[in-house]
């Protein structure tokens, strides 16, 4: 499914209408097609497979590389990502921190940011963000076990709202060995240094059907 470009900008067109602008005055002539283009952008996960750059698994006991199985975690940090607040259209940004246990396929690095481009290039909330990389990697990979983290700003609470423009949101994702307390809390050590050089541990859990996005 691709974003239909022509349409936003009319749809754009239509917007500044309706907020008192006049679309065909100079600043604003071509803003119409350039929101368009940014959408084709910042929506271009939509429809998209975020499991295909899992697909080409290097086998650890076959080679070519390496010859014997991993015992740790696998841990890839400061991944950025920006995507779109599916509550209000605002862009939310930050960094992904990604681990794994591997099994007997093990994955090139260079996939994960990939599998996160994707699943971000949509509508969406950092919970279900966060759940869905860690979904796509478990079910790609014979992972042991998965642990997502992501550690975002939202326009949404930094830009209206109560306007906390230092705030930032971290959500947790768990899966397999990496589900245990204990496990997790080691890998989630091993990320915390990334994030700035902030003291945070996992975020309480919130009620079913309740996002950070709610908050604003």
């Amino acid at each position: 499914m691709s974003v239909d470009r022509e349409r936003i900008a009319a749809l754009v067109t239509e917007l500044l209408k309706a907020i008192g602008e006049d679309p065909d005055r100079p600043g604003l002539k071509q803003t119409p097609h350039r929101v368009a283009e940014a959408y084709g952008e910042f929506f271009a996960g939509v429809g998209q497979d975020p499991s295909e750059p899992l697909a080409h698994t290097i086998s650890v006991s076959h080679g070519p590389a390496p010859d014997t199985i991993p015992s740790g975690a696998v841990v890839l940090r400061d991944v950025r990502f920006r995507s779109v607040c599916e509550h209000h259209l605002l862009p939310f940004a930050g960094h992904a921190h990604i681990a794994y246990l591997p099994g007997e396929q093990v994955v090139g690095l260079g996939a994960l940011p990939k599998v996160v481009d994707i699943l971000a290039a949509r509508p969406q909330v950092q919970e279900r963000l966060g759940e869905q990389i860690a979904d796509t990697i478990a079910s790609s990979l014979d992972a042991r076990g998965v642990l997502v983290v992501l550690d975002a700003q939202h326009q949404c609470v930094t830009m209206r709202g109560s306007r906390q423009s230092d705030s930032s949101t971290v959500t947790v994702a768990a899966r397999g060995e990496l589900a245990e307390p204990a496990a997790r809390a080691e890998i989630i050590a091993l990320i915390a240094p990334a994030a700035g050089a902030r003291t945070w541990s996992e975020p309480p859990r919130l009620e079913p059907g309740v996002t950070a996005g709610d908050a604003g």
